[in-house]
């Protein structure tokens, strides 16, 4: 069976990540978790003091962009990558509110995009790869044989990623959490370089009233689709 790259794109706090997640494993693909990599930007720079109030210190994050190396390893208790920043794992360390509340502005730095993709396109040049972020189908794998974006109500991702939080145990507030859920949409379509848009080519899913399971089938049909077509 040939193996081909498969792009998915939408708004923060859809699924997709779960979506890409649950097809990689059953198609045996690699799967890259973009979205982690610009949070561990974030975390590296929250870490080092790199931001000043809400202003980001750029020159001095530009000159340590080459300190960055992210990669992911399989975790056999989950059954899903982790992410590690420079050998550490980080996958609870990037999830947080006060990471999620500084990823966009990171994530709108040309230098930190040109970074990330360029890590990015040397993961899945070999294809057999689900990647999902913001601008997968449209910038960093264009050529893509399968592109999806996904998007669902903005009060129900907030709601998502809720349970999310409160399911790990940590604090979450749902009025805090949809102001970022809006503020991230905005800042992601409208950023000068690679904003969030649906490609051309994409297949769009609206995932609102769908069930994990019910979005697992319905990716995996479009991947059937994509190999046998």
């Amino acid at each position: 069976m040939k193996k081909i790259t498969i792009a998915i794109d939408g708004h923060s706090s859809c699924g997709k990540s779960t979506m890409a997640k649950d097809l990689a494993r059953e198609v045996g693909y690699v799967y890259v978790d973009t979205g982690a990599m610009y949070r561990s930007v974030t975390l590296f720079a929250l870490r080092n003091g790199l931001f000043t109030d809400d202003d980001i210190n750029e020159e001095e994050l530009r000159r340590r962009m080459p300190e960055i190396h992210i990669s992911f390893k399989f975790n056999p208790e989950t059954g899903r990558p982790d992410t590690y920043l420079n050998g550490e794992l980080v996958e609870k360390d990037i999830r947080t509110m006060e990471v999620s509340n500084k990823v966009s502005p990171i994530a709108t730095l040309g230098f930190v995009r040109e970074a990330m993709v360029a890590q990015q396109q040397q993961m899945g040049k070999d294809k057999g790869v689900v990647m999902d972020g913001r601008d997968i189908g449209t910038t960093v794998f264009p050529d893509a044989e399968l592109k999806v974006f996904v998007t669902a109500s903005a009060e129900v991702r907030a709601q998502r990623r809720y349970d999310e939080l409160k399911a790990k145990g940590m604090d979450a507030d749902f009025d805090d959490i949809l102001k970022n859920v809006q503020e991230r949409d905005y800042i992601d379509s409208h950023r000068e370089v690679s904003p969030l848009r649906k490609a051309d080519d994409a297949i769009e899913l609206d995932n609102s009233h769908m069930t994990i399971p019910e979005q697992k089938q319905w990716l995996l049909d479009r991947f059937n689709e994509a190999v046998n077509g």
